[in-house]
């Protein structure tokens, strides 16, 4: 068992919908499965707040000293538009229609995009990163396991799952409390009803129209996995036919996990996973976040302040800062004031950091036990307590501001530091750092003036377009090259050149 585990790890689960002591399967390992991205489109706050969560989730079952393995997928393939009634076309071959590409094409630039945008987040790599396409095989063989125990059924080339079969012997919607007599007397679409059973059975596998591109042999025809089934057949690949945590966004309660535990118990006569983990979703002033209503942000217009909604570009680390400022299990709302604020107290919280190496060196501290070790002690402990409280980021940021306002305090004088014994204060920046760095995930950024970096980046740019107009193509890549050197990376576009700064 893991030594730091002294406080008890407590996470809630979503199944129960009560917190839970956690004791894995295996101890000391851990299996950790999160639903990845649909790669059809840029990453954005969603995205954002789904990755950070489970990062820090990650980094601190390996701060207790657990052996993580983290799996995270691809989509790439068979999620439809409308998901819950399965119709519409794949999002991927939708956007690969648009822009005229494969949608291959569409899954390598936007998987790419993903992963800049979670990597300026500084949320770490999963240990396995699998695609659904990689995965036909399996999932063919867990279509075949889910016939043969006669919970599904084949129809024109199609094959779906058969509710009713299935609830006769199992609970359905445990885990998002819906009822499916109440969605089935509310809802009015019945596009492609007639050749199911019933309108909640899901499609396992979908006969692929002579349009559909992405299409693989199967023993029922040329067709494609559904949605759900590729996140079964993944994580019981590379974790087990049972393992500790599954975790993704609240909206995937229903019906995709709902789905996934339906297609484990059919096939191997059990549930999936011990702790089902959902963090909550996003608002943006207050409103649900989305393209139509025009409050939509993508992380490269927050990060480059390219949004009506934003007064200028925030960083990476601000972002995070603000996800981790609210339980997971909370909403966020997300605005230029939020933050601003939450801009405030990063630097706030960083700056005191960059205090530490002074304050531990410093020959004023007691070699004995002083006034301070108490107040210090207590809230280096808070942090562990608040992360073994379902992982409380909100307390733990709250007892890390505790803590800098104590150094502020002894590195401008208002308290002694005779007051601070030398075992109290390499407590306190041995949690800071532990805390800060590798449970928060947070860096420190190279503190820079925007405005007079932008405008000499302008500059250049400028000096670079006449080169280019008098075809002095050796200054224009001089200067280009030069400026990717200090992470400067241009973009000559239709309308012009713009920057962005790789933090």
């Amino acid at each position: 068992m893991p030594e730091k585990d002294a406080f008890g790890l407590e996470i809630y689960n979503s199944l129960s919908k009560k917190k839970e002591k956690f004791e894995p399967l295996n101890p000391p390992f851990v299996g950790l499965y999160v639903c990845g991205p649909t790669v059809y489109g840029d990453p954005h706050l969603g995205h954002a707040r789904a990755a950070v969560t489970f990062d820090v989730i990650y980094r601190y079952l390996q701060f207790l000293g657990y052996k993580v393995r983290y799996v995270r997928n691809i989509t790439d393939v068979g999620h439809l538009e409308q998901e819950e009634t399965e119709q519409g076309e794949d999002k991927i071959a939708k956007k690969a229609r648009l822009e005229e590409v494969e949608p291959m094409e569409i899954v390598q630039k936007y998987t790419i995009s993903y992963h800049k945008g979670m990597d300026l987040l500084n949320c770490l790599r999963p240990d396995i990163e699998p695609t659904a396409s990689g995965h036909i095989i399996e999932q063919i063989s867990l279509v075949k396991k889910i016939l043969e125990n006669g919970y599904g059924y084949a129809v024109n080339g199609n094959i779906y799952f058969d509710i009713e079969t299935y609830r006769k012997d199992n609970p359905y919607g445990q885990l998002s409390g819906k009822v499916l007599e109440d969605l089935q007397s509310g809802s009015r679409d019945t596009a492609g009803l007639d050749e199911k059973k019933s309108p909640h059975d899901f499609a396992l596998w979908k006969k692929a129209t002579p349009a559909h591109i992405m299409r693989w042999d199967s023993p029922w025809g040329e067709g494609y996995p559904g949605w759900h089934l590729e996140c079964t057949a993944m994580s019981l690949k590379y974790l087990g036919n049972k393992f500790d945590i599954h975790g993704g966004g609240l909206d995937l309660q229903f019906p995709h996990h709902e789905a996934e535990i339906a297609q484990c118990r059919s096939a191997h006569g059990h549930d999936p996973v011990k702790y089902w983990v959902h963090n909550n979703m996003i608002t943006i002033d207050g409103a649900k976040m989305s393209k139509s209503a025009g409050n939509f942000i993508n992380l490269d217009e927050l990060f480059e302040g390219r949004h009506e909604k934003l007064e200028k570009a925030y960083s990476p680390m601000v972002v995070r800062f603000l996800i981790l400022q609210s339980h997971y299990r909370s909403k966020i709302d997300f605005s230029n004031d939020a933050l601003a604020a939450a801009e405030k107290g990063y630097n706030r919280l960083m700056n005191a950091a960059t205090l530490l190496n002074e304050l531990k060196t410093s020959p004023e501290l007691s070699e004995e036990t002083a006034t301070l070790d108490r107040e210090i002690q207590d809230a280096c402990r808070q942090c562990h307590v608040s992360m073994n409280d379902d992982f409380n980021t909100a307390q733990v940021l709250a007892a890390l501001f505790e803590l800098s306002a104590k150094i502020n305090a002894l590195h401008n004088g208002q308290l002694s530091k005779s007051d601070l014994s030398v075992s109290a204060c390499n407590e306190m920046v041995a949690t800071l750092e532990q805390f800060i760095y590798a449970v928060l995930g947070l860096n420190q950024e190279v503190s820079v003036e925007h405005d007079l970096t932008g405008n000499l980046i302008e500059l250049l740019i400028e000096v670079r377009r006449k080169a280019r107009e008098n075809k002095d193509f050796a200054t224009s890549d001089k200067i280009r090259d030069e400026l990717q050197e200090i992470g400067v990376h241009l973009k000559d576009e239709k309308d012009g050149t713009r920057f962005e700064i790789n933090r």
